[in-house]
């Protein structure tokens, strides 16, 4: 099975409602869609959202990158040949991880079909079905608190709280979502860089002594400041994730070096997929240190191998946040992974089992 051409499409969704957090507001889900052509007629499937504020990544640069520098490299490669092939993306140019990581996730997905098993098998196995958490949006607190009841009632036990807008008023929406959950879900907090490390102590040690149990805080700093990291997990009792600050292998090795965070937010699109995401699990498994599994706001097909990644690794990554399909008005992908509310399930089909995608449009630009 040789690759013999890439070809692109464009997926649009629409969300249930505007997804706001401390960087960005987004009404729907925009994913440049990669189709890994064989000859044998297997069409493997990746995609990538243009997360510019979070990766640099755009639409244009995600097809420019695949086009100009990724696929001259792995035309004419056996699918066979997968570390070679994940090799050549890696190393195809510096940064643009959102281009390399849709490549590879239709790479690996036809390695799952060229040897007719689930991509979760070939990557250790593990039990098809995993939970994810809900994401609250920044909005006013009664919006909040009621979006967490709705979350709640539709069987979600753990809620990502989106904050770092304004200090105080971010206090009072944890105090409120946690006095109206309290004992029916656990809270993540997720900063999005939105607060300065004596910001983020403040607010931590307030809602501690307030008696709000978080189950962690994500990225409170800015995504460079991983001296201001330190300062918080060294400061704080609720256990610290690194998100943006963390996108490849060294830079796990250096928050661990440094103690900077306690948890690791492994995420596709900042791995530039999945092979360096596997290097990741395995560096924090050596070393004691626990791992979630995130996503952009993004498409079920991206989505999909990360779901497969976390059933491989579960004895790394132990906290899922994989909602960005349950936050779209529908699922347009026919065939993979099956998402219903907080409960994700893979079938037996071979690689990521995607057959289609409803109203995707293609586009005439192609890599080769």
């Amino acid at each position: 099975m040789k690759i013999t051409e890439i070809h692109f499409g464009m997926l649009r969704v629409p969300l249930k409602t505007a997804f706001k957090t401390a960087l960005r507001t987004v009404e729907q889900v925009e994913d440049v869609v990669v189709m890994v052509h064989t000859d044998t007629g297997h069409i493997g499937y990746g995609s990538a959202p243009a997360t510019a504020v979070i990766t640099g990544d755009t639409h244009g640069s995600i097809m420019d990158a695949v086009r100009h520098y990724i696929a001259p490299r792995v035309i004419g490669l056996d699918i066979a040949d997968l570390n070679r092939i994940t090799h050549l993306v890696q190393s195809a140019m510096e940064k643009n991880t959102s281009a390399k990581a849709a490549v590879e996730i239709a790479v690996y997905d036809l390695w799952g079909q060229l040897y007719g098993a689930p991509l979760y098998q070939l990557l250790g196995g593990g039990a098809p079905v995993i939970t994810t958490d809900i994401t609250i949006s920044v909005d006013y607190i009664d919006k909040m608190v009621a979006d967490s009841l709705d979350a709640v009632a539709r069987g979600f036990e753990s809620l990502k709280i989106k904050v770092g807008k304004d200090i105080g008023v971010d206090i009072e929406r944890t105090k409120a979502i946690h006095a109206a959950v309290e004992g029916r879900a656990l809270l993540r907090l997720d900063a999005n860089q939105g607060w300065t490390a004596k910001q983020a102590v403040f607010a931590l040690q307030t809602l501690e002594n307030a008696g709000v149990k978080l189950e962690l805080v994500e990225q409170p700093v800015k995504a460079h400041d991983l001296e201001g990291l330190r300062y918080v997990t060294e400061r704080v009792h609720t256990p610290v994730m690194a998100d943006e600050s963390v996108f490849g292998p060294m830079e796990v090795i250096e928050l661990i070096r440094m103690r900077a965070a306690d948890i690791v937010n492994i995420k596709l699109m900042k791995t530039g997929g999945i092979s360096n995401a596997v290097r990741i699990a395995d560096i924090c498994g050596l070393y004691g240190v626990d791992c979630m599994i995130g996503c952009m706001l993004e498409s079920s097909i991206g989505v999909a191998a990360a779901v497969h990644l976390a059933v491989a690794k579960s004895d790394v990554i132990s906290k899922v946040d994989l909602d960005g399909p349950s936050l779209c008005r529908y699922d347009p992908v026919a065939g993979g992974v099956i998402f219903n509310e907080s409960e994700i399930s893979i079938t037996d089909a071979p690689g990521l089992g995607i057959r289609g995608i409803d109203g995707l449009m293609p586009l005439a630009e192609r890599a080769a």
